[in-house]
């Protein structure tokens, strides 16, 4: 069984993250949503609600490969090794994204030589999309309907006291 693992905060999941993941199930027969507790990013969204979002936003993806949502708080490459990942999935947006992801990919790779890494390159029309910048839109007050599903708009708007 090939395995993915596409890790993230996903505070919250953009329709940046969905892309990355609709076009993952493509590519493994399970994929592992990996959702890092990251406490130092200060996320908006509890560890549950991020998760069952992300359950309830990928669930129509379930045609095309099995579909495990998962909390983590350990090393990438160790959680890689625990949920039998053969490889890790990235999404890259610009420059910036590939400086930072080259290098995760360089010590991943000294960490554990077995596990590869795929990017996938964000589609256009998502390339701009941030979660920190989406959560500052909304906040301000701004029309955040292109960037995150409805559902996601609705909860972020309440959490930011706009809905």
């Amino acid at each position: 069984m090939r395995v993915g693992l596409y890790p993230g905060t996903f505070d919250p999941v953009t329709n940046g993250h969905l892309d990355i993941i609709g076009r993952a199930v493509k590519l493994v027969d399970k994929l592992v949503i990996g959702v890092a507790v990251n406490s130092g990013k200060g996320p908006l969204f509890s560890l549950e609600e991020r998760v069952a979002i992300l359950e309830q936003e990928t669930a129509h993806l379930t045609k095309f490969a099995q579909i495990e949502v998962r909390p983590f708080e350990s090393l990438l490459m160790h959680f890689a090794r625990e949920v039998n990942a053969q490889m890790i999935v990235r999404g890259l947006r610009a420059v910036a994204d590939f400086e930072y992801e080259f290098q995760m990919t360089a010590m991943n790779q000294q960490l554990d030589r077995e596990i590869e890494t795929v990017f996938l390159m964000a589609d256009p029309r998502h390339q701009a999309i941030a979660s920190r910048l989406v959560k500052e839109i909304a906040a301000l007050g701004g029309d955040i309907g292109k960037f995150v599903p409805a559902g996601v708009a609705q909860q972020l708007l309440a959490k930011v006291g706009k809905a």
